[in-house]
């Protein structure tokens, strides 16, 4: 059972990037998934979640209205298109999993790291301007 980031790279600001990740060894269908950046000498902090229906989609201050979260159940697949990056959204970017969240589950709750039990690798994105 795992997930599987990838997609990172190096860009210039104002250009694009489409993370994927791909989860293995059970179905997620009804997972929570959410992804998370970690830029260095910082914490790691919330980016954006898509809701186990995938119906709802929750996004942090400094991503919203440049960030995409979407999944492709068929495919296993949840991706973030990431367009007007920035030098700040440098930073490792992580996919998790949250097998256990409720359907009502808000931008509150999928926001919280310490509720995802599965994470992937990272995928390393570099920004430069």
């Amino acid at each position: 059972v795992q997930l599987q980031a990838s997609g990172g790279g190096s860009v210039q600001a104002g250009g694009s990037l489409r993370l994927t990740c791909v989860a293995s060894g059970r179905s997620f269908r009804r997972d929570l998934m959410g992804w998370f950046r970690q830029a260095p000498g910082k914490e790691r902090e919330f980016v954006a979640a898509i809701s186990r229906t995938g119906g709802s989609t929750y996004y942090s201050d400094s991503v919203k209205g440049r960030f995409t979260i979407s999944k492709d159940n068929a495919k296993y697949t949840v991706y973030l298109q990431m367009n007007s990056l920035k030098p700040d959204d440098t930073a490792v970017y992580y996919c998790a999993a949250d097998s256990n969240a409720i359907l009502s589950a808000g931008p509150d709750y999928s926001s919280r790291q310490e509720n995802y039990e599965l994470w992937g690798q990272g995928t390393l994105v570099t920004v430069s301007s």
